[in-house]
């Protein structure tokens, strides 16, 4: 395969070898087209993510998140928490 890269890629990859970071430009875009894969590898991942998502959301498996629902959800977890506190204060030793 012949690569072709721009002056600017040229002069970069010549930094990154006069560096010692890297031994050839072939390196470069070696290290290139390895991030590339890995930034490919992570969109598929998040776009499966949020593909789940939406199909638990259709499934109406979602909680809606409003400020209400946020201040409640808040409310809900301080009563749990002193619920806990109150049981383990008076459970007998």
């Amino acid at each position: 395969m012949d690569v072709q890269l721009t002056p600017d890629q040229k002069a970069f990859a010549r930094r990154a070898i006069e560096s010692g970071r890297l031994h050839s430009e072939q390196d470069a875009v070696q290290e290139a087209l390895a991030l590339w894969e890995e930034r490919e590898r992570q969109r598929t991942e998040f776009l499966l993510t949020l593909e789940d998502a939406r199909a638990s959301l259709a499934r109406e498996e979602g909680r809606l998140i409003t400020q209400d629902s946020m201040r409640q959800l808040a409310q809900d977890v301080k009563e749990r928490g002193r619920a806990r506190l109150l049981s383990e204060l008076t459970a007998p030793r």
